[in-house]
């Protein structure tokens, strides 16, 4: 993850996401709280998710995808831990040579992403940024298809 030189907060100003006085008002919360400030632009309804999750992928060069591009190796799920999938919301794509693709909410969860790459089995980790709702629309997929599998082992 490389950093940009600009701020989230001065990404979402330039583009006009939200007003310098928005910004400021958060900082102030944020000198309070220790909160990312993402959250508390959220929490207060001065961003959507998706304002946010654009602002991220360009501070952190990270891709942004939604969910009608995205598309599941099954078999590479296999390799990963339900809890990895399931409770850290780290759910793993493709694999292109020495790299596997993985779908995340929140590109800060340094512990989720060290967990993922110690489940990558010696690949690279590559990381793309998906919505909290299209995240459960693949962690809904995931259960399906774990609930299949399960049916086919009994048969």
């Amino acid at each position: 993850m490389v950093f940009r030189k600009d701020l989230l907060g001065k990404i979402l100003i330039k583009k006009g996401v939200i007003t310098p006085a928005q910004l400021e008002e958060a900082l102030e919360i944020q000198k309070n709280t220790k909160e990312f400030l993402g959250s508390i632009l959220l929490r207060k309804n001065f961003i959507k998710e998706e304002d946010l999750l654009e602002a991220f992928s360009e501070q952190l060069d990270i891709p942004f995808l939604k969910f009608k591009d995205i598309k599941i190796d099954w078999g590479l799920a296999d390799k990963f831990s339900n809890s990895l999938i399931l409770e850290k919301k780290c759910f793993p794509l493709k694999v292109e040579s020495d790299f596997i693709t993985l779908a995340i909410t929140n590109p800060l969860d340094a512990w989720t992403i060290s967990q993922a790459q110690s489940e990558a089995q010696g690949y690279q980790i590559k990381i793309v940024l998906v919505s909290s709702k299209d995240m459960e629309r693949l962690l809904e997929m995931y259960n399906n298809y774990l609930k299949k599998k399960i049916k086919d082992l009994l048969k």
